[in-house]
């Protein structure tokens, strides 16, 4: 083996990415020792997409002081890659874990994400990577639109910034004072669900609950979710309601698409054409990639599949190391997966299987260089 290249996902509550692929290179290491290995750690969008991206290709964080959640001041941050790339994790100004017990849906802003994205802008990157994932907010976005300029009037034609639960009273949306630091700037946003923005897959219905909302906030979020979409048709000219990821991180994603005309793509193409992956990989040997659980939700284009039609035009094997493995998942071999192996070696339930990843997914990667050496596979 010369060249190996590492991508996975992280496995949800058990490893990160990163510790992932220290894992996996120190056992290909110990078995090719004069192996390149590259790592290319990914995340989906939500919390530790700015460090994934700094730790693959390089560049700085920068600490940025935002409104969060709760419209509090607060250290936030987002990074700058080496290529004046900016990435954006609205976790890190609009995160539940930054509201803590204090979980109020229709209370809670995006507005410190829109300032993230205006402090890039004006440090000059004309290409914005904003990831959406693990928010506390419900608001379609209208915060982060605010902090950028946008102004939204009630019935009296005062201006404020609407939250989940007084969208209902927008009446209009100016989009004149958009700050011109934007124009030229090519903004992406990272959606790994295909989710509208609104009814029983919507924002509210789907996600609400985990941001506090009971089964009655959950319809009036939904209703004003609806009314929000409606207003910004008539206002804007951009249908959202039924948009594809509009309905990721409470609607943010159909506020990326209507007031920033953001392209909504998934989070491994995103990090994919970033990191300059079919370059990188073109001389490979092997890949390796992997997540928590490998099922049907995966063939809808996560990170094992979205790297397996890479792999499969480059015509380079790709190895799958997954935390489990559903059923009816033989569709991935057509995509372009080489092989798929689960890491729980002893059976056993989620709960204790946790307890033993690492060391479990380092006995896997042995094993199979193992296989691989006696065989002279490579």
């Amino acid at each position: 083996m010369k060249k190996a290249v590492l991508i996975p996902d992280s496995f949800k509550g058990t490893m990160s990415s990163g510790e992932i692929c220290e894992i996996m290179k120190r056992e290909i290491l110990s078995f090719y020792p004069d192996a390149q290995v590259l790592s290319v750690p990914v995340a989906d969008g939500g919390e530790g997409s700015v460090d994934s991206f700094l730790t693959a290709v390089g560049g700085k964080k920068v600490k940025v002081t935002t409104k969060g959640p709760c419209f509090e001041d607060i250290e936030s941050f987002y990074g700058i890659l080496d290529d004046n790339t900016a990435v954006v994790e609205m976790a890190a100004s609009a995160g539940l874990p930054l509201v803590g017990e204090n979980k109020q849906a229709d209370k809670t802003t995006t507005y410190g994400v829109g300032q993230l994205i205006l402090h890039a802008a004006k440090s000059g990157c004309k290409r914005i990577i904003v990831g959406l994932g693990g928010s506390a907010t419900n608001d379609g976005g209208a915060g982060a639109a605010a902090a950028l300029g946008v102004v939204f009037k009630d019935k009296n034609g005062t201006s404020f910034i609407p939250v989940g639960g007084t969208l209902n009273n927008v009446e209009s949306i100016d989009m004149s004072g958009l700050a011109a630091d934007l124009n030229g700037v090519e903004i992406v946003t990272m959606c790994d669900i295909d989710n509208p923005l609104c009814g029983e897959n919507g924002a509210s219905y789907v996600f609400g609950p985990q941001k506090g909302a009971d089964s009655d906030m959950v319809k009036r979020l939904d209703d004003n979710l609806r009314y929000f979409a409606k207003i910004i048709k008539r206002d804007l000219n951009r249908d959202i309601l039924n948009l594809p990821g509009s309905g990721a991180a409470g609607g943010m994603g159909g506020g990326m698409a209507a007031f920033l005309n953001s392209r909504l793509q998934m989070g491994i193409e995103t990090v994919l054409d970033t990191v300059k992956f079919d370059e990188i990989a073109k001389d490979a040997d092997v890949v390796f990639t992997g997540e928590g659980k490998i099922d049907t939700q995966s063939l809808r284009g996560k990170v094992v599949i979205g790297v397996a039609k890479r792999t499969k035009r480059l015509n380079i094997p790709l190895i799958a190391v997954v935390g489990d493995i559903g059923d009816d998942i033989q569709a991935a071999y057509d995509e372009g997966v080489s092989a798929i192996f689960s890491i729980n070696r002893v059976a056993v339930p989620y709960s204790q299987a946790k307890l033993r990843a690492k060391s479990d997914l380092a006995l896997t990667v042995n094993n199979l260089m193992r296989t691989f050496k006696n065989f002279g596979i490579f």
